[in-house]
């Protein structure tokens, strides 16, 4: 059973029709505006530094948790169908995960439809990605992460890298993925009850200010659950039983593992779209983010550090299991190793 905090949370999202935002004829001004007002009441995230700054000339943040590990990197892909969201709607989020494995962590704001359409915020997306790696960022220490839209865009981007030749990330994570625009998901008939946010009537009005008059069958950079997914690097996927994305994740996730990919999904009782999001308030969150620490780590081993003649060895420390290194010489760090 869901806790009382998550039954609250889809209460209040029911009473307040967030999902009026995607309804034919919609101030998309006004949309984001309100968006910006309710991630304005969120405050600023704590355990982390948030600094300003500019990547291909796209407005960005840099979030250094805590407890960062050497070189672990995350590019943190915002959602909100690609006519909303920003830094600021999704600096908690980011933040959050940003904890959770320990990385470096870059979010940014890539090209809004309907104004810029297809595919610009996927060209958004791959340029501050390049830029990522040309200015030495390791992509086997790098995380490729996003929600809703940004979950789309975060297979979209690794299916054009991977065609391009260009190295992949090591892993990626996804929350409620939108990869399917073309609405063909049983989901979106039997979960229409049970979503607290979205209607699936309104959905083709959102797909359409991204996509205009193309048929989203066809882009497969755009429904990525249209693309061909072999070589991909392991995947988490979550998404909640109560959305009516919820086929887009499963279906993509069958794709995959299909193609060869090593995917991870987790489907989670009673819960609605992006609750991650809402982890400061909602035990499942948190939980869901534990859930992402453990996949990163078991994935991603800690980097090798040389300090004065030693060696690091990593333990778990704290409630939230983070991985500190203890530096021992390097034959005590093989007994250690050869513990474990």
């Amino acid at each position: 059973m869901a806790s009382w905090q998550s039954r609250t949370l889809k209460l209040g999202f029911r009473l307040q029709a967030l999902s009026e935002s995607f309804s034919e004829g919609v101030n998309v001004p006004r949309g984001r505006t309100e968006m910006e007002l309710l991630a304005r009441g969120a405050g600023r995230p704590s355990h982390c530094e948030c600094t300003k700054c500019r990547v291909v000339d796209l407005p960005s943040e840099w979030i250094v948790p805590d407890h960062p590990l050497p070189g672990r990197t995350l590019l943190y892909i915002h959602g909100g169908g690609y006519f909303f969201g920003s830094i600021n709607t999704h600096r908690q989020l980011a933040a959050d995960v940003a904890n959770a494995v320990q990385a470096h962590t870059l979010i940014f704001e890539y090209r809004l439809a309907p104004e810029h359409r297809y595919p610009a915020a996927l060209e958004d997306t791959l340029a501050v990605y390049r830029h990522l790696i040309a200015t030495g960022t390791d992509p086997a220490q790098l995380i490729l992460a996003g929600d809703s839209a940004g979950g789309g865009l975060t297979l979209a981007a690794m299916v054009a890298l991977r065609d391009a030749g260009e190295p992949l990330p090591a892993l990626a994570v996804c929350f409620s993925p939108w990869t399917d625009l073309a609405g063909t998901g049983e989901s979106m008939v039997t979960r229409a009850k049970a979503d607290p946010w979205f209607n699936p009537r309104q959905m083709p009005h959102a797909a359409r200010y991204y996509v205009g008059d193309q048929d989203p069958t066809t882009l497969p950079l755009a429904s990525p659950l249209y693309a061909d997914l072999h070589g991909l690097p392991p995947l988490l996927i979550q998404v909640g039983r109560d959305e009516i994305l919820l086929s887009d994740s499963t279906r993509l996730a069958e794709k995959a593992q299909a193609a060869g990919v090593d995917v991870t999904l987790e489907v989670w009782p009673d819960m609605m779209h992006v609750w991650q999001a809402f982890a400061r308030f909602v035990p499942e969150g948190r939980s869901a983010l534990d859930h992402v620490a453990t996949f990163a780590h078991a994935h991603l081993p800690p980097p090798c550090i040389d300090k004065d003649g030693l060696t690091a060895s990593y333990v778990r420390i704290g409630p939230k299991g983070q991985l500190q290194p203890i530096f021992v010489s390097k034959c005590e760090n093989q007994e250690l190793g050869s513990k474990n």
